[in-house]
């Protein structure tokens, strides 16, 4: 694929449609996205409010959804543990809701069994009111831009853009990755965007823009160096890490379990930042040139492999 289409299309990802979305699902009219939370005056919970939105803009792009149910609970609150990790499991009698995996799947025109995946989690802490700006209305507003700009993309590939729950248990893409192995899917890549342009206070205060890829396995490596590349090919900008999990963790870990293991997550960075599961995680604090970065370097990655003998 010539250089310059790829720069085309990267360019083509827009930071005030990613502002807005970040700010429908994590403050106005969404305040949170959970199942445990309805908004005063709604018969529908915040997340499953998400979903219609998500749902919704997908079909603008042309898109048909799918959705997928799994029975899920709300963790529980124990402030007693450390800071930014007050969840604790639910109880087996705590209620139990239906949350929703959505598919909006693109047929590959030349290898259309090979699909690679892009994946982000829609919903926000279950068990404290944190809006969940960074985490993971950017990634949600970051994989929905994506399905936007590749809908007209005549993809040697199939891609499938993938929206799941994190923030309840048992996490829905571990579902999602069982069933496409069940099934047989080929999937030959994952990308998880999860918490881009997050950032610990330092890289705050010096106006860094960061990008960390975590990988697992020896398989995922070459999707985090591609990150790097594609970043220093088209002077994205990012200051851009990679970093191994030594078990597999995330989204992207339930498709490593499930087998699939050319893996790997783009997060904002390697530390944590400041408001990570707390009510101050809001969208105005969110670095938006940064997530736009991220998304742009995720795209770049995704063409290339597409684009891949």
């Amino acid at each position: 694929m010539p250089e310059d289409i790829i720069a085309a299309l990267i360019a083509r990802v827009d930071q005030e449609r990613l502002r807005r979305t970040v700010f429908h699902l994590s403050k106005d009219p969404l305040p949170y996205r959970k199942l445990n939370y309805t908004r005063p005056g709604q018969n529908k919970s915040t997340l499953h409010e998400a979903d219609d939105f998500i749902e919704g803009q997908l079909r603008t792009f042309g898109y048909d959804v799918a959705r997928e149910g799994v029975r899920v609970q709300a963790f529980r609150c124990d402030r007693s543990k450390p800071r930014h990790h007050w969840y604790s499991p639910p109880d087996p009698d705590d209620p139990w809701y239906t949350a929703y995996n959505l598919y909006a799947k693109k047929r590959g025109g030349v290898l259309p069994d090979e699909i690679i995946v892009l994946v982000s989690h829609k919903d926000s802490p279950s068990w404290i009111d944190s809006p969940g700006a960074y985490d993971n209305a950017v990634g949600t507003a970051g994989t929905l831009e994506m399905a936007r700009v590749l809908a007209d993309y005549p993809s040697r590939r199939s891609m499938w853009f993938l929206f799941c729950n994190e923030e309840h248990w048992p996490w829905t893409s571990v579902t999602a990755a069982e069933g496409a192995r069940a099934r047989g899917d080929n999937i030959v890549a994952v990308y998880n965007v999860d918490g881009i342009g997050s950032k610990p206070q330092a890289d705050i205060d010096a106006g860094r823009r960061t990008n960390a890829t975590y990988y697992t396995t020896p398989e995922g490596l070459p999707l985090a160096e591609l990150m790097a590349e594609v970043n220093e090919t088209y002077r994205i900008g990012l200051v851009q890490s990679i970093a191994r999990k030594e078990q597999p963790g995330d989204d992207e870990g339930s498709f490593i379990k499930a087998g699939y293991l050319v893996a790997a997550a783009n997060h904002g960075s390697t530390g944590t930042y400041p408001d990570y599961h707390e009510p101050g995680d809001i969208p105005e604090r969110v670095d938006m040139p940064n997530v736009r970065m991220a998304v742009q370097a995720t795209l770049a990655a995704v063409l290339r492999l597409d684009q891949a003998d």
